[in-house]
């Protein structure tokens, strides 16, 4: 049923198009312009006003076969934008039957696996003919900076009972029915400046912040709680003591009482350690997502889980440990669960996806369009 060629092809011509979160103003139209031309209604929203998205999210709907006005009505949904560095990649088509990126960017293949995968079901669907009831296919921007094309998109144009974010870094077949609450902080520690011949008559923020880390609960905190610091810039010069850091950190968990205690934590330990050493500290705190849980006997997940068997896949169901646009649109109303779409090593330079995991993905989206019309 899977055209595999094409497949490829499309797959390898999408990974080869810029589209770094923030910039996805030159995919987006190419997009749009394939969903038109498999002759679906296609309606933007206007995310792209706003300066940190590249562009608007794409809703695209292929009304119902004639008969099967009454099916389920279901959305699949993928993200157009990718991490850095993302410029100029170069897909190799290697003999282990994976594809891989020269070594000096990511792949892609988050999420342009699940792109590809979308755009040949809908070829399928429309050459053969198939049976089905109205499908959406939600093509966000700004996935991969905290959900925020997801956060911003036009629910209204949403019309779906239920639906299936393409985009978990698990092997083909598996349904992810949770993901984590996230929690974004960030912190200023104040110091006092001074020259570097005499450090007595400064403190520095950077030993302050340095301090502060070391007494943190971080890593691993639990089986349900996560917490880590990504970035940490200031000073100036060697030989100025630096009297002013940033911090950028997070934290997840699938309990809203411990991401709470865990920032909670991490925001007294910044002011604390600030104050012993006669400074302070601003810390902010923000939640980036909400997290999710659906009940693994809902009718979402058990159609996700009975197609993997039909296809003779691991049918595996789990909670995940990262956020997607599904995090978001669960919040619209309409339960969402993810699938696996079997890359590996995402957000690296050694991201790989195996050519065989597409074509399951493919087919897998398939018998979901056929068990739900």
């Amino acid at each position: 049923m899977v055209n595999n060629d094409r497949l490829l092809a499309t797959f390898l011509e999408l990974v080869q198009i810029d589209s770094e979160t923030g910039n996805e103003a030159t995919i987006q139209p190419i997009l749009k312009r394939k969903f038109e031309q498999l002759n679906l209604q296609v309606e933007e929203d206007d995310a792209g006003k706003y300066d940190y998205l590249g562009a608007n999210n794409l809703i695209c709907t292929l009304p119902s076969s004639e008969g099967y006005e009454n099916s389920d009505k279901i959305y699949f949904t993928s993200h157009m934008d990718t991490v850095a560095p993302g410029i100029g990649v170069k897909p190799t088509v290697a003999e282990d039957g994976y594809i891989y990126s020269d070594g000096t960017t990511v792949l892609g293949a988050d999420d342009k696996a699940g792109l590809a995968a979308i755009l040949e079901t809908i070829q399928v669907i429309n050459e053969q003919n198939l049976p089905h009831g109205q499908m959406q296919f939600v093509i966000t921007v700004g996935e991969e900076s905290g959900l925020e094309g997801a956060k911003v998109l036009n629910s209204s144009l949403l019309d779906a009972d239920y639906g299936y974010a393409v985009d978990a870094s698990s092997p083909v077949g598996t349904t992810v029915i949770g993901a984590p609450t996230q929690m974004k902080l960030s912190a200023t520690i104040y110091g006092k400046k001074a020259h570097a011949s005499t450090p007595d008559m400064g403190v520095s923020a950077i030993n302050i912040a340095a301090k502060a880390i070391s007494e943190m609960s971080l890593g691993r905190i639990d089986d349900e709680t996560t917490a880590n610091i990504g970035r940490f810039e200031g000073g100036s010069a060697t030989n100025v003591v630096a009297d002013e850091v940033t911090l950028q950190a997070e934290a997840r968990s699938h309990s809203e009482d411990k991401i709470n205690q865990q920032v909670a934590h991490m925001k007294q330990v910044f002011e604390n350690t600030a104050e012993s050493y006669g400074c302070t500290a601003s810390v902010t705190i923000k939640e980036s997502y909400k997290g999710f849980k659906v009940d693994a006997e809902a009718k979402v997940a058990k159609i996700a889980a009975l197609s993997a068997s039909q296809l003779n896949l691991d049918p595996q169901t789990k909670v995940g440990g990262g956020g997607s646009d599904a995090s978001i649109i669960n919040t619209y109303g309409i339960p969402s669960v993810i699938l696996g779409v079997g890359y590996e090593n995402i957000h690296s330079k050694n991201e790989r996806m195996e050519i065989k995991s597409l074509q399951l993905l493919t087919q897998q989206l398939l018998k979901i369009v056929e068990l739900t019309h």
